[in-house]
């Protein structure tokens, strides 16, 4: 089960940071001209854990875009920055499921010696 729980963690860990890394690429490119915004969608995974797939964001999601949205961009950095401090909160979330397992274990370890 920790092993488990430990690769869990892992998988969410590298999903928050990628799908974080993708946001900060967005918000760094907001001025450049003809830049597509990236979008993170995240996946369950058929063993567990997640895993996040960048794709560019379609047309219709810089037409649909609100008054913030960067114009030479489609960039709408209202929605970037929600998204930032929702992978990070997802990172720090794994992060403690990471610590929590290794906890276990090392206490399953100790009783098994």
């Amino acid at each position: 089960m920790s092993i488990s729980s430990l690769s869990s963690g892992l998988s969410g860990l590298i999903a928050n940071s990628t799908a974080l890394d993708s946001s900060a690429n967005n918000i760094a490119n907001a001025s450049t001209n003809g830049y597509t915004p990236e979008v993170a969608d995240f996946q369950q995974g058929t063993t567990g854990g997640v895993s996040v797939n960048i794709s560019k964001a379609g047309a219709a999601a810089s037409a649909n875009s609100n008054a913030d949205a960067n114009a030479s961009s489609g960039t709408d950095l209202t929605t970037e920055t929600v998204n930032s401090i929702q992978y990070k909160a997802g990172f720090d979330l794994n992060a403690q499921v990471v610590k929590t397992a290794d906890q276990v274990l090392g206490t399953l370890l100790n009783i098994k010696a």
